[in-house]
């Protein structure tokens, strides 16, 4: 029986100093040595031998990019609204023996950090561009977050605002504002429609008159072109027909021909003059149509010459 003890006593033993000694460290892990109460090494992912009872691991952190939620607080804006602003921070552990000896509580220190942070960027700015300056406020609080952190061991990455909540009755007259400008640009675009449907009507109207202006002056080209090439024409025709006369004149038996021809022009329109009035002043050498005739052919003559 007493060996049976004994050998109990030893297997725990053996299974105690093998749990001390022999350290399996997972991926994305680092564990922190102390020998003796003092930092000796940083354990990374892998198979690690100690030694017992001198050496212990004080410290386990995870070197995976972790998301810290930063619980919803009351900040003042510049325009002295109180505003509900919550958020979530995204930090990585790059130093452990930093984040292990540089801060006490490195999760609370990197919480009361954001949140003093926060308060800060949101009272530099008024409540209507608290929603408008979201990428803004969290750029600054990651600048901020890392020059304190660097001393800790930890890089923050990125820091995002989730809620802003400003109270009831600022979110009824915030509300309201909108209303009315959606009213206003409401009626300023139906105005400028308005405008734009009258500006379009009178350059309709002003490239209507223009065209039929243009139009009638065309038509009053073509007619006054139409009339000169009338005109010359019928001169033309007259010129010929006369210098055809002219010509026929000139030849054996023309100058008869036209004492004879004026004859018959005279007693027709003396004809006609009779037919058309009631009452006529007639010439005393009425009868004496050869005397007529022959003053006829004398200005024919004369403009022959």
């Amino acid at each position: 029986m007493g060996a049976i003890v004994v050998a109990i006593i030893l297997a725990i033993t053996v299974i105690v100093v093998i749990a001390k000694t022999a350290v399996i460290v997972p991926q994305q892990s680092a564990y922190v040595v102390e020998r003796l109460g003092r930092y000796h090494s940083t354990l990374n992912a892998g198979f690690h031998i100690l030694f017992p009872f001198i050496d212990a691991i004080r410290y386990r952190h995870n070197l995976k990019e972790s998301a810290l939620d930063i619980a919803e607080q009351i900040c003042i804006t510049k325009d002295n609204v109180q505003v509900a602003v919550d958020g979530v921070l995204y930090y990585k552990i790059l130093d452990p023996q930093k984040a292990s000896y540089g801060i006490s509580n490195l999760v609370f220190a990197i919480t009361q950090l954001a949140q003093t942070t926060l308060r800060s960027e949101i009272g530099k700015i008024e409540l209507d561009r608290s929603f408008e300056e979201r990428s803004h406020i969290n750029l600054s609080i990651v600048a901020e977050l890392d020059k304190a952190s660097e001393s800790w061991g930890v890089k923050v990455f990125r820091y995002e605002i989730k809620n802003i909540t400003p109270p009831q009755d600022v979110l009824a007259a915030m509300e309201k504002q909108m209303r009315a400008e959606r009213e206003k640009r409401a009626l300023v675009l139906q105005s400028e429609g308005t405008r734009d449907a009258a500006i379009n009507n009178a350059e309709g109207e002003k490239q209507q008159i223009i065209k039929a202006s243009e139009a009638k002056k065309q038509q009053h080209i073509n007619e006054a072109e139409g009339q000169s090439a009338a005109i010359l024409l019928v001169a033309k025709a007259t010129s010929e027909g006369l210098q055809k006369v002219a010509e026929s004149i000139k030849l054996p038996g023309g100058f008869e021909a036209v004492q004879l021809k004026v004859a018959e022009q005279y007693i027709t329109q003396f004809g006609q003059l009779a037919k058309q009035n009631n009452t006529m002043i007639l010439p005393t050498n009425l009868a004496d149509v050869g005397s007529f005739v022959t003053a006829a052919m004398a200005a024919v003559k004369k403009a022959k010459e």
